[in-house]
């Protein structure tokens, strides 16, 4: 009940009124202070450009941008309390879903007319803003599967129903809850008093699993108080897994990419290659021309030598000839 009471506070007092005045209210002071500091300092201006001042000139006097770090931070915290204590405050979500609406308009007022323009970042994901979602909704399992668990009566009930009743309802489930303690073992004036019927009373039932006065060992841990137990810790590892389970099937299920917007990637992906591709062959033609041009040049040239020699051998021969026939004569 306490938990449920400062969580209630939580998502209505902090983050509902106080987070979103001063969401709205911080950066209206802080340009009304720049704004005075501004108009105090002595600075040299035209009348003209006084009178109607620039865009530039006006978006300096708002906030610096800072970054997103402390949006992240507050969806962080609240994303924190919704899943960890859901269980203790099923409200949660309900009024984390009525700030958000609210904040998403303030937030955009914010960045339109109170801070300066960011400079765009092209950026593939939130980063380390997801591990950390995800580490917390991991943590977030284990944490509702033991408050279920242990401050609930749902593991009690089935335990009693399933293997301490008789005729397998939950009737005598309360008395089955309640032990035993002596009243003379009480310290002097703190027995309680006689009941109005006259009768003296000799035990008090308290709830919890303990062994009666009469036991060999008093007042310690029933066996029921250790089935119970192992049956809470037994429920608490099927849980998890379940719970696991289930959101790695809705992950598959659910891709984080539209089939057809994958397929459009992928299309665009294989035509950048092809066009890549492409691009390559056409280099390596262009790197080839040059060296078939000078092997074609080399090889005109090899084959003019051969059909000269043979014209400059046949002339000292044909002399040899005419002066052999001259010589006979």
């Amino acid at each position: 009940m306490e938990l449920c009471i400062q969580l209630s506070i939580i998502m209505l007092g902090k983050q509902l009124i106080q987070n979103n005045i001063f969401e709205i209210g911080v950066p209206k002071l802080k340009k009304l202070f720049r704004k005075l500091k501004d108009e105090t300092e002595p600075r040299e201006t035209d009348s003209a450009h006084s009178k109607h001042p620039e865009q530039w000139d006006l978006d300096y006097s708002l906030e610096p941008y800072t970054g997103l770090t402390p949006e992240y931070m507050e969806m962080i915290i609240q994303f924190g309390f919704v899943t960890l204590f859901v269980a203790s405050f099923p409200l949660a979500p309900v009024f984390a879903l009525l700030n958000n609406v609210i904040e998403v308009r303030l937030d955009a007022k914010k960045f339109v007319t109170e801070l300066r323009r960011p400079d765009a970042v092209r950026t593939k994901d939130i980063g380390i803003w997801f591990d950390i979602l995800s580490g917390i909704g991991k943590f977030s399992v284990i944490s509702n599967a033991f408050v279920i668990a242990v401050t609930s009566d749902f593991i009690p009930r089935l335990v009693y129903q399933y293997a301490y009743s008789h005729n397998g309802t939950l009737h005598g489930f309360v008395n089955h809850t309640l032990s035993f303690f002596n009243v003379s073992q009480l310290k002097e004036g703190t027995q309680p008093e006689n009941s109005q019927f006259d009768q003296e009373v000799q035990f008090c039932r308290f709830k919890d699993y303990r062994e009666p006065p009469w036991a060999p060992n008093p007042y310690e841990f029933s066996k029921q108080y250790w089935s119970i137990l192992s049956a809470r810790l037994a429920f608490v590892i099927i849980f998890q897994n379940l719970v696991m389970f289930l959101s790695v099937l809705v992950d598959w299920m659910i891709p984080d990419i539209p089939t057809d917007i994958s397929d459009q990637i992928k299309k665009e992906k294989g035509l950048l290659v092809d066009f890549f591709l492409k691009e390559e062959h056409e280099k390596l033609k262009l790197s080839d021309e040059p060296g078939q041009r000078s092997l074609g040049g080399g090889r005109h040239s090899r084959s003019r030598a051969p059909s000269s020699a043979p014209s400059g051998r046949s002339q000292p021969g044909s002399i040899a000839s005419s002066g052999s026939q001259h010589t006979n004569v």
